[in-house]
């Protein structure tokens, strides 16, 4: 349902839900590396165009990136994974609600011959910190992704700040992860990983999963509207549509339908 503060909205800017949709053929979504690189957009967006009618385009860019440009008023829903930012996001009044959507984790990769000696650990920590210490290149998106955000609270936690070694052991290719899992397997590099990107991944050459299964890997979508107070252009009512969608029972069906080789990529848990 279009919550009663997005209605008050819609009905202020002369749209009504009916004519609104009439009016706006399309969204724009702003959204992350990892759900487009992935294949889920292009698997789940189909469903939800042929049922509404309403044409999809998707922006795919760091969590960070895409939060900017939603706060430019480039966007209409914001579908990213930082939940922190999110919700700051929300606190100051860009967006109208965050709702949680679907997760998998994040996975720590590295050389098959592993130098680090990390290879089979459950402990980001201290993986993290054995990197370091042997001062193995290690590979950083370093561009203020979800997965950026993620790496660097777990450097934070080993009191290891990497940027002080940039560009000697710690590299940052200001690139997405899919760009960035290329240069690590082309230097046999350690990296952190959203597992949806790893497995839709072909280019591996020697790298393989070393390090998995920390709760602190945890990796957690969020789908909020961009607040059409703050831009009267957002296509508010659509854009709801789109949430009230991806969070129902056929988005969540489609999500948990999306497989590659057998394994489910992403598991949805809007509430």
């Amino acid at each position: 349902m279009i919550p009663d503060f997005v209605r008050a909205s819609i009905v202020a800017l002369g749209l009504t839900t009916g004519a609104g949709l009439a009016e706006e053929p399309f969204i724009v979504v702003q959204s992350t590396t990892s759900t487009q690189n992935s294949g889920l957009l292009d698997y789940i967006l189909p469903g939800f165009e042929a049922e509404t009618g309403i044409d999809v385009r998707v922006v795919a860019v760091g969590t960070g990136q895409a939060i900017r440009n939603a706060i430019n008023g480039d966007g209409d829903v914001l579908l990213v994974h930082s939940k922190p930012a999110e919700e700051q996001f929300v606190a100051d009044g860009w967006g109208v609600e965050r709702f949680d959507v679907m997760y998998n984790d994040f996975v720590l990769v590295g050389p098959k011959s592993d130098p680090a000696g990390i290879a089979g650990g459950n402990d980001i920590t201290t993986a993290l910190t054995a990197v370091a210490e042997t001062k193995v290149p290690f590979a950083s998106r370093g561009d203020d992704s979800g997965t950026h955000k993620a790496e660097m609270r777990n450097w934070e936690a080993t009191g290891v700040d990497p940027t002080a070694a940039s560009g000697t052991w710690y590299r940052e290719t200001g690139s997405g992860m899919g760009a960035t899992l290329n240069v690590a397997s082309g230097m046999d590099a350690y990296a952190l990983t959203d597992r949806a990107t790893w497995l839709s991944f072909r280019n591996r050459g020697n790298l393989e999963v070393l390090v998995e299964g920390d709760p602190r890997l945890f990796n957690q979508y969020g789908v909020i509207l961009v607040n059409p107070e703050k831009h009267t252009g957002v296509r508010a009512a659509a854009g709801q549509r789109f949430i009230d969608w991806l969070t129902g029972p056929d988005g969540q069906a489609a999500i948990a339908s999306y497989t590659l080789d057998g394994e489910q990529l992403f598991f949805p848990n809007a509430q």
